[in-house]
């Protein structure tokens, strides 16, 4: 089955994050196939390569991109959220007018119309929210 799934909790304010990365690592070793993760509302936190959590807590951010290296599962962020945070990819930083970024590869801002593209291909769009 190709399987999708929709992130809005922030990595370390509850379950839903390490919830959705043990779902993603086990449906994929039973061989189904996962499409995308697509970060919303402030699941987009799961992008922030900034993150640096205390040594004895998982490291969720390491963990999506580990993800996608071993699988290539496409990390897509949603840009209006993002911004909303603070949260920009270096181009958006230069357009407007930041110092920094703190949004890199393998996540990628997108918009909301990759949402709905991915419930389209997927036979199954599982949802983890607060």
């Amino acid at each position: 089955m190709r399987y999708g799934i929709l992130l809005l909790g922030a990595p370390y304010s509850d379950q839903a994050s390490h919830s959705a990365l043990r779902f993603a690592r086990a449906l994929l070793a039973r061989g189904h196939r996962l499409e995308a993760v697509f970060f919303y509302h402030d699941g987009v936190y799961n992008a922030a390569r900034l993150a640096a959590p205390p040594q004895d807590e998982p490291h969720l951010v390491d963990g999506w991109a580990t993800l996608h290296a071993e699988h290539g599962v496409a990390l897509q962020v949603c840009i209006a959220a993002a911004l909303r945070r603070g949260l920009l990819d270096e181009r958006e930083a230069a357009r407007h007018g930041k110092a920094g970024h703190s949004v890199e590869a393998p996540f990628e801002l997108t918009g909301v119309g990759q949402l709905i593209d991915l419930g389209q291909r997927c036979d199954r769009l599982v949802t983890f929210g607060p």
